[in-house]
């Protein structure tokens, strides 16, 4: 089985010892060949780092030596989004819109055969993509 991280999950994974108990458990459960991310995911993260880079440089350059790291370590494990994974996304979107980026992260598991690991999981379950949300309650 193979699964589309989020970035709410990818985030939690970074603060290690200090992360979420059930999302280190499940990924201690999980073979990281299995995992993947969204090129979306990329995008957040890349975002983020500018937003901090006027407020706190030193934060953004930690962010920044991250995203190298996680751009290498899931190298041949970034998904695009293509035609097939749109076409989803827009028949998902319909009657009522969902976010973009976590519609189009579902349509790229539904569409790849995936589950999507989300913490927002409310937010994406009439799209028909399988879901999984690892993020314990007692540690949320």
């Amino acid at each position: 089985m193979s699964f589309v991280l989020d970035t709410n999950v990818i985030s939690e994974a970074r603060k290690g010892p200090r992360a979420n108990a059930g999302v280190a458990r499940w990924l201690s459960s999980v073979s990281g060949d299995d995992l993947y991310l969204s090129v979306l995911v990329i995008g957040e993260v890349r975002q983020g780092i500018e937003g901090l880079r006027r407020r706190d440089p030193l934060q953004a350059d930690r962010l920044e030596f991250w995203l190298a790291d996680l751009r290498r370590a899931y190298v041949g494990r970034i998904l695009p989004v293509d035609v097939e994974i749109a076409e989803e996304w827009g028949r998902m979107n319909a009657p009522d819109p969902i976010s973009s980026r976590d519609g189009l992260m579902a349509a790229t598991a539904k569409v790849r055969g995936m589950t999507f690991v989300t913490r927002n999981t409310a937010d994406v379950e009439r799209t028909g993509a399988e879901l999984l949300n690892p993020f314990s309650d007692r540690d949320a």
